[in-house]
């Protein structure tokens, strides 16, 4: 099933679907734009767990990931799991505020910056979400394997679970 939402309660419970999806999953692929316009795509922990349309990660400013939000701060951020997969359309920014780096510091984070929250050269990327798709298939792969063996014998169009697209 496809829904595409703007406004209103359903609105409101698509949100809180996503928010749902979305926050058991720890790490994502942030995909921002080379100074050529190629896509390039890495790994990134996000740091709130509760989703509420911003995505917060930690980078080193003199990156290139942070070169390319500064010059291109339109990016797309996906969340995947077994049975889940969120697309996510954003906008960056970089945030130096060091109350918001300490209550999001943690040992995954330290692992990657061992230089601490409080070095210069640390900064937060702060991600608003502007539009989401979602895939969800509940029951995950076996769920997924008798649907698509169903569809096989039935001869009818293999249903995947639950889609849906959230403007934020």
């Amino acid at each position: 099933m496809t829904k595409a939402t703007t406004g209103g309660e359903a609105h409101a419970e698509e949100v809180r679907k996503l928010a749902g999806l979305a926050s058991d999953i720890r790490v994502g692929m942030l995909t921002t734009v080379d100074e050529t316009g190629r896509l390039i795509s890495r790994p990134m922990a996000q740091q709130e767990v509760e989703f509420d349309g911003d995505l917060w990660f930690f980078a080193e400013r003199d990156s290139r990931k942070v070169a390319h939000i500064a010059a291109v701060p339109e990016v797309g951020v996906t969340l995947t799991s077994k049975d889940t997969w969120i697309s996510i359309y954003g906008t960056a920014e970089l945030v130096d505020d060091p109350a918001k780096t300490r209550e999001l510091w943690n040992g995954w984070v330290e692992a990657w910056l061992p230089q601490g929250p409080q070095d210069p050269n640390v900064v937060l990327v702060k991600v608003t979400a502007r539009s989401a798709e979602y895939w969800d298939t509940p029951g995950g792969r076996i769920a997924s394997v008798l649907s698509f063996a169903k569809s096989k014998i039935s001869g009818e169009r293999y249903d995947g679970g639950d889609h849906g697209a959230v403007e934020l």
